[in-house]
């Protein structure tokens, strides 16, 4: 497809959505038989669905670190929810900005602000490029994580004082009432604790949190003005606690729950640090009698409570008259165990874990040709970066991010040159199993690299995983110590294939590489008057005939010194006359 053809529509805004923990199989979307979404089924068909697109590490900061930079865990280095995005990492507002677009937050970052690079930089914090800084690119409108007010995550109080203002008091109404359910004697009942997911928050839906965040996202559009501009809306659910009001909490029972996936082989004989994750605290729980059932009901109350929601913005766009003038994005950071493969939370490299739903809906005409498809691509959370990048007319830069443009599939083209494999990075550093294995923080780092079908996980100082998900789609059997061939083969090819990956250099951002690619380094040297290695003036003159255009500066002063140093006499004459 010609890329210069005039569409009738183009894209003003981008309204890029991400949720908390949501796995992509309870969309309905995405095949999920009993939790129905329409409004991000209706999402789908209004753009494309990535079936394929899996997070740079299943935890939340360094996954949303790699969405807001397009670069890999090691490139921006924050390895984990409390190591902070270290002062002068790029980000997308900071690509998008001197665009004309303005980058604001609503909701969740899970950023740690880098205070101590900001300090010794003589960045002032309160100032508006520190607060950018703090707010990985963004202009905050509202941010809000939520966890717990003390916990330092959260340094915006307005949900809570929204809810006080509703009557909801108390030091911590976040907790008390957003997060707190009555139990069938009337006990208050914390929603930290797994087994009251089913029962209701104590709060009404309209003031629960995935609404209170909507409607902040639209009073942002309402004062938007008329610069264009990307709205990072970022609901902190489905993430615990698993709580959720009326009429949600009462959808769903635990049979309409996806079958619970793991099996006693996994538990045979297992890789030390999956055997250590299966040990701790959330994934013994979630092994227990009762606790999945419960926490079921709250996860697909919480889903649907955010289908609703996108039903509401999509209505309101419609409404604004924005519709036609929008990029829409929906992803979520990672997945979610849910006890899957007897383990909780998110941290490892199954499907429920690193795979994410990932749609968006592209209102140029252009992207006509591809509306309600569904893409096989292998796709990466870093590839959101570059994408908005290519919206907004700016030319590529690879040198800074590491990922690639998705819009040729949202034009229904087929790249000719496409990554053959996805790679996802996690360091356990912070985590009960590095202190069980007793292993040092700088070795507590696993990488997963995935072609499609085999799935290889490097463990340091240990055998890796393997899973074959053609043959075993479920990954119940680690073929890594296995001796059949093909996994042998798997292994060997993987592995080298994720070294290639790891010695890709990342950190030299600040020189193009097309400037290198175009530009002979040493014909530039001796173009400023430094001429390192020539025999003679004639050497110098056949240097610059050979790389002519290149010395063809708008300078006088360089091209008269230039003249000088290859002919002095001609040079004078010149001057002279």
């Amino acid at each position: 497809m010609n890329r210069e053809t005039v569409g009738v529509r183009r894209v003003r805004n981008t309204l890029f959505i991400m949720c908390d923990q949501l796995r992509a199989d309870y969309l309905s979307c995405y095949g999920h038989p009993r939790l129905d979404t329409p409004n991000l089924d209706a999402l789908a068909g209004r753009g494309v669905l990535f079936d394929r697109a899996y997070d740079q590490s299943p935890v939340c900061g360094p996954s949303r670190m790699s969405y807001y930079t397009g670069r890999y865990m090691h490139s921006h280095g924050a390895s984990w929810n409390f190591v902070p995005l270290k002062a002068g990492e790029m980000t997308l507002g900071g690509h998008l900005r001197p665009l004309g677009v303005r980058s604001v937050l609503v909701g969740k970052t899970h950023m740690r602000a880098d205070y101590a690079g900001m300090s010794r930089l003589g960045i002032d914090p309160t100032s508006a490029i520190g607060v950018r800084i703090a707010e990985c690119g963004f202009d905050p409108f509202e941010r809000d994580d939520s966890i717990h007010p003390y916990s330092g995550h959260d340094p915006d109080p307005n949900y809570s004082d929204h809810l006080r203002a509703q009557g909801f008091g108390g030091d911590n109404p976040w907790e008390s009432w957003a997060n707190t359910v009555v139990d069938t004697d009337g006990t208050l009942r914390s929603g930290w604790f797994l087994k009251y997911s089913h029962l209701p928050a104590r709060i009404p839906d309209e003031h629960s949190e995935t609404p209170y965040t909507t409607r902040r996202a639209m009073d942002f559009i309402r004062q938007a003005g008329d610069q264009p501009w990307l709205l990072h809306l970022s609901y902190i659910k489905p993430h615990w606690p698993y709580v959720v009001p009326a009429p949600y909490a009462g959808m769903y029972t635990p049979a309409d729950a996806l079958p619970l996936v793991r099996d006693a082989r996994e538990l045979h004989d297992p890789h030390p640090v999956y055997a250590a994750m299966t040990r701790h605290r959330v994934s013994r729980t979630f092994a227990k009698d009762g606790v999945r059932d419960a926490v079921m009901v709250g996860y697909m109350g919480l889903v649907k409570q955010i289908d609703d929601q996108i039903g509401v913005l999509m209505r309101f766009l419609d409404e604004q008259g924005l519709t036609e003038s929008t990029l829409i994005i929906f992803c979520s950071d990672h997945g979610d165990y849910l006890g899957d493969h007897w383990l909780g939370e998110k941290e490892f490299f199954h499907e429920p874990s690193v795979r994410t739903p990932l749609i968006i809906v592209d209102p140029d005409a252009r992207a006509d040709v591809s509306r309600g498809t569904r893409c096989q691509a292998l796709v990466e959370s870093v590839d959101i970066v570059p994408t908005l990048l290519e919206v907004y007319g700016s030319a590529a830069v690879p040198h800074v991010v590491d990922g690639l443009s998705l819009r040729p599939w949202l034009w229904g083209e087929s790249p000719s040159q496409w990554r053959d494999c996805v790679v996802s990075e996690y360091d356990f550093s912070f985590q009960d199993a590095r202190i069980e294995l007793q292993t040092r923080p700088r070795d507590a780092w696993l990488r997963m690299i995935f072609d499609g079908r085999w799935k290889y996980i490097l463990a340091e100082g240990y055998r890796p995983l393997l899973f074959d998900r053609l043959n075993d789609p479920l990954e119940l059997t680690d073929l890594g110590a296995s001796a059949a061939g093909d996994a042998v083969q798997a292994r060997t090819r993987l592995h080298e294939r994720l070294f290639q990956w790891a010695r890709q250099p990342r950190q030299r951002v600040t020189v193009p590489d097309g400037l290198i690619e175009t530009t002979e380094v040493q014909a530039r040297i001796s173009e400023a008057g430094v001429l390192i290695g020539y025999e003679d003036e004639a050497d110098l003159i056949e240097q610059r005939q050979r790389f002519k255009p290149r010395f063809a500066s708008s300078n006088p002063l360089v091209r008269r010194t230039l003249d000088r140093l290859s002919n002095p006499i001609v040079a004078e004459e010149s001057q002279s006359s």
